[in-house]
């Protein structure tokens, strides 16, 4: 979670000229009542004392914790991701601009009442809250990140307002061992959460199939007012925290996906785009996530572009490592529709059966 990868981030979108097809806002940091729409308020006050002074971090809290260590500033700076997660949502949801992109944040571990996985304030679920106090009757969350999106799935479990959908590593092999295909939400917001857990060691392909085999469905039944989606960087097969193997050029795919599913079943093409994970801090998440700014903007960055030698300076200035030279892994993703056949001796079908049979029929979709 080094800042360097969003300091680079940031650094690559300036280098490929994305400022002038972007509206570059800030926003204020969330406030006690929007960060309450997620989070208890002894909780809350648990981060800011820890903020104040990290010694009184408390572990009950999972404050102070190998994965939440305790800082000076943390609930400030924490809660300025939620406000920027909120104020892109904002945006989109007043018809200021169709897309928004937060990379920042996408934090979607942190629970109602505890830190996880590196997440102070769960600032997806935080926004998405907002989007329903603002009048959405539907919003959808989609998460692409390696790791299962629980803390999302737990603040609308109940709320048959929301979808979430999380593809990731299957839990049997990753934190947070959650997100199973039987996880599918409950009371008036049963069938409203979908869990596609993927065998360690998926590749494009199955990745590919896997996602599209599950979300677009989903997202044309529900028709959500407003779609928002997780790219956590760290499905690449570079990245040092998973087991998954795909590349950077089919993430983009995925990216273009959400945005093409956002123009066809939302009204507006109302879109929020976050980061996530990803701890390949130079080849990885800055090429990542500067693919998500050009799309969102419709100045997409050819994947064969070479990157610009002015970033390349800057990566080595900040980190002393050599910066990728390309804007791909070399790539072509392809992958066979679901409707092409099962393959029942596929890992990655199985998943996807699994997936589609506990979470479809709950929809009124044919698993």
């Amino acid at each position: 979670m080094d800042p360097v990868r969003l300091a680079l981030t940031m650094g690559l979108v300036r280098a490929f000229g994305l400022e002038a097809a972007v509206d570059v806002r800030t926003a204020k940091a969330a406030g006690e009542s929007t960060l309450r729409l997620v989070h208890r308020e002894d909780y809350v006050r648990a981060v800011r004392a820890a903020s104040a002074d990290p010694r009184a971090a408390d572990q009950a809290y999972g404050l102070g914790t190998t994965d939440d260590p305790a800082f000076a500033g943390m609930h400030e700076a924490s809660a300025l991701i939620a406000g920027l997660s909120v104020g892109a949502a904002e945006a989109v949801w007043r018809g200021e601009s169709a897309h928004a992109v937060n990379f920042t944040g996408g934090l979607h571990h942190a629970m109602p009442g505890a830190a996880s996985g590196f997440c102070v304030y769960n600032d997806p679920a935080i926004a998405v809250a907002r989007l329903l106090e603002m009048g959405a009757e539907r919003v959808a969350y989609v998460d692409v990140d390696v790791h299962h999106g629980d803390g999302v799935q737990a603040a609308f479990w109940e709320d048959p307002r929301v979808l979430t959908v999380s593809m990731h590593e299957h839990p049997r092999t990753l934190f947070p061992q959650t997100g199973w295909p039987e996880e599918t939400g409950a009371g008036p917001g049963e069938g409203g959460a979908v869990n596609l857990p993927l065998p360690a060691g998926t590749g494009d392909a199955g990745w590919l199939r896997a996602f599209h085999a599950v979300v677009p469905e989903l997202i044309a039944d529900f028709r959500p007012q407003v779609l928002v989606t997780q790219h956590g960087a760290d499905t690449h097969i570079e990245d040092p925290l998973a087991h998954l193997a795909v590349s950077l050029d089919a993430q983009r795919a995925v990216m273009e996906a959400c945005h093409d599913l956002a123009h066809r079943h939302v009204e507006g093409g109302r879109w929020v785009a976050l980061g996530g994970g990803g701890y390949a801090v130079v080849d990885v998440v800055p090429r990542s996530w500067t693919h998500l700014v050009g799309i969102a903007a419709h100045a997409p960055v050819d994947p064969g572009s070479v990157v610009p030698a002015s970033w390349r300076d800057e990566v080595y200035a900040r980190t002393r490592q050599l910066a990728p030279g390309r804007m791909t892994d070399g790539l072509t993703p392809s992958w066979q529709p679901w409707e092409a056949g099962y393959d029942p001796a596929d890992r990655v079908d199985q998943a996807v059966l699994a997936t589609r049979r506990a979470a479809f029929p709950l929809r009124g979709l044919l698993a």
